[in-house]
């Protein structure tokens, strides 16, 4: 594919999730911490382990595209594994439950709105990461994944597993919504 549509393809998704995370901020916080069950998650406690994962990988994208010597590339090849997480994080039609890790999992965490302002002043981040990432190899620029230090992902693999992780629970947040309408 070539990089620049990755780009372009990625800042509209990175937009559009801007868009939804926005009209969240209109709703009461008893809406945004309701629960479908003691062991589901609320809005906020999605949005909140987003936000986990969004500290631990923007600095580090931030860093990488900072230092890197690299020059862009006409062509991003999504690697093997790369495109594998990218793929295996997109949520399915029957929801394919994930593992969270105990560090990433905000379950029972005390939130208030301050959680939604958070997780988009991280998507006007990873904005302006995408933009910067124009300038760098989307191949050659590794970022160490939050599973292991010892496995790591180019730089176009972790921007699309990035995004789908916050599209898959978006999702979650739609089917909360629709959980709640419906108790």
């Amino acid at each position: 594919m070539q990089s620049e549509k990755l780009i372009q393809t990625l800042l509209e998704q990175t937009r559009q999730i801007i868009n939804q995370a926005e009209k969240l901020k209109s709703f009461d916080l008893q809406t945004l911490t309701w629960k479908e069950s003691e062991t589901s998650w609320s809005i906020l406690e999605c949005l909140k382990h987003l936000n986990l994962y969004g500290n631990f990988y923007l600095p580090q994208i931030e860093n990488k595209i900072k230092n890197s010597k690299t020059k862009t590339d006409l062509e991003f090849k999504s690697g093997m594994l790369g495109n594998y997480f990218a793929k295996s994080i997109l949520p399915k039609e029957k929801l394919n439950k994930m593992k969270t890790f105990k560090d990433k999992n905000p379950l029972n965490s005390k939130l208030d709105k301050t959680v939604i302002d958070e997780f988009i002043n991280q998507q006007i981040k990873l904005l302006d990461l995408l933009n910067q990432s124009r300038n760098v190899s989307l191949n050659k620029v590794k970022i160490q994944t939050s599973i292991s230090s010892i496995i790591k992902l180019k730089l176009g693999d972790t921007f699309q597993f990035f995004i789908n992780h916050i599209i898959r629970h978006l999702k979650q947040i739609d089917r909360i919504q629709t959980a709640m309408k419906n108790a």
